[in-house]
C-alpha cells in the first residue's frame, strides 16, 4: 500500500510540475510587476499610476511596484524599459513624451516605437497653464499683454527639454505670438517647487499635478488647453473661449511594454488595464483628477503611436522648436 501510495504521490507531483511547466512565467510566481514611469514623483502620470496601483495589482494578480525614473526628461526610464525582458514583469506608463522625443532630440538611445510594444492607450489629462501667484495677470489677455511688455524676459519651466510640457508652452507662445525663456527641470516636482517659489514665472502642467496648489492659491491658472472646460476644474476657462482658438492640447497616457512582448501577454495586460480603470474607486479618482478614461482596443495602440509621432513632428516644426 505504501509503495502504491508513494507512486501515486510521485505521479501527482510530476503531473503538477508538467502542468506548471506549460504555464507562462507570470502564472507561476507571485513576483512583483514593475511599472517603469519615465516621470518624476508628483507628475500627472505618477498620480494616475499610483491611484490605479491597487486595482492593477488585483487585475494582474501580482504586486505592483512603481519605479519612477525621470532622468534626462524621461529618456533614462524609457531606456530601462526598452532593455527589460519581454516577460510581462516590466511594463511602463508613458505620456506624449515618447512620441515627441524623436522630433526634438538629435539622439535617443532607443527606437520609437520599434523598441517597445504599445498595449493600451488609456485616456488623457487636461493641460493647464499656471503662473506664480505674484504674476500680475489673471486671464489669457492680461498674460499675453504682460509677456509682450516684458519682451522675452519672463521665464517658463518644463519637466525637461523636449517633453510634452515644454512643447505645450512653446505652442502657447507661438499661438499668442509672444516670447519667453525656457528653463528645463529634471522632472515636474522640482519644476512646480520653483514655480511656487517664484524662481520661474509660468509653466504648463497636467491638471492633477497642480490642483492642490491652485486650490491653496500658491499658483494661478491662466487657462486650460482643452476644447471644453474640465468638470474637475470648471472655474478654469479654456484658451479657446479666451480668444486663443488654436491652443488645444491633451496629455494622453498609455501602457507599453518592451519590444517582443507576446500577443497573448499584450491581450492579458490590456484586459487587466481595462478592468482596473473601470473599478469604481479608480473611476472616481480619475474624475477628481480631471482625467478622461477611454481605453482603446489593443490593436489600435500601435497605429495611434505612429500617427501621434507624425502629428507632433509637424507641431514641433510649426512651433520652431529646434532639436537638441
Amino acid at each position: 500500500m505504501n509503495t502504491v501510495s508513494n507512486r501515486r504521490t510521485a505521479l501527482s507531483t510530476l503531473a503538477a510540475l508538467a502542468a506548471g511547466a506549460g504555464l507562462p512565467a507570470w502564472a507561476q510566481s507571485d513576483k512583483p510587476i514593475r511599472f517603469v514611469l519615465p516621470n518624476a514623483t508628483g507628475s500627472g502620470v505618477d498620480a494616475i499610476t499610483r491611484a490605479a496601483q491597487p486595482a492593477l495589482s488585483r487585475a494582474l494578480g501580482h504586486p505592483i511596484v512603481v519605479d519612477n525614473q525621470p532622468g534626462a526628461g524621461g529618456i533614462v526610464g524609457l531606456q530601462a524599459l526598452a532593455r527589460a525582458s519581454a516577460d510581462g514583469f516590466t511594463l511602463g506608463v508613458v505620456s506624449n513624451n515618447v512620441v515627441i522625443f524623436p522630433s526634438v532630440l538629435k539622439s535617443i538611445p532607443f527606437d520609437m516605437p520599434g523598441d517597445f510594444t504599445p498595449i493600451a492607450v488609456v485616456g488623457f489629462t487636461p493641460i493647464v497653464l499656471v503662473v506664480n501667484a505674484k504674476v500680475p495677470a489673471g486671464n489669457a489677455k492680461e498674460f499675453a499683454a504682460l509677456l509682450k511688455s516684458r519682451n522675452g524676459d519672463m521665464t517658463f519651466a518644463s519637466g525637461g527639454n523636449g517633453t510634452i510640457l515644454h512643447l505645450a508652452s512653446e505652442m502657447y507662445l507661438d499661438e499668442a505670438q509672444v516670447k519667453a525663456r525656457h528653463i528645463p527641470y529634471k522632472g515636474v516636482g522640482p519644476m512646480i517647487t520653483d514655480l511656487i517659489g517664484g524662481q520661474v514665472d509660468f509653466a504648463t502642467a497636467a491638471l492633477p499635478s497642480v490642483q492642490q496648489h491652485l486650490k491653496s492659491g500658491a499658483l494661478k491658472a491662466i487657462g486650460i488647453a482643452t476644447a471644453q472646460r474640465s468638470p474637475a476644474a470648471p472655474d478654469i476657462p479654456t484658451f479657446v473661449e479666451q480668444g486663443v482658438p488654436g491652443y488645444v492640447m491633451e496629455a494622453w497616457f498609455a501602457v507599453i511594454g518592451p519590444k517582443g512582448l507576446p500577443a497573448a501577454e499584450v491581450q492579458r495586460v490590456h484586459a487587466a488595464v481595462t478592468k482596473a480603470f473601470a473599478e469604481p474607486e479608480v473611476k472616481e479618482s480619475m474624475a477628481k483628477q480631471g482625467n478622461v478614461i477611454n481605453v482603446a482596443p489593443a490593436d489600435k495602440a500601435a497605429p495611434f503611436f505612429r500617427s501621434e509621432m507624425a502629428k507632433y513632428a509637424a507641431l514641433v516644426k510649426k512651433a520652431g522648436v529646434e532639436a537638441q
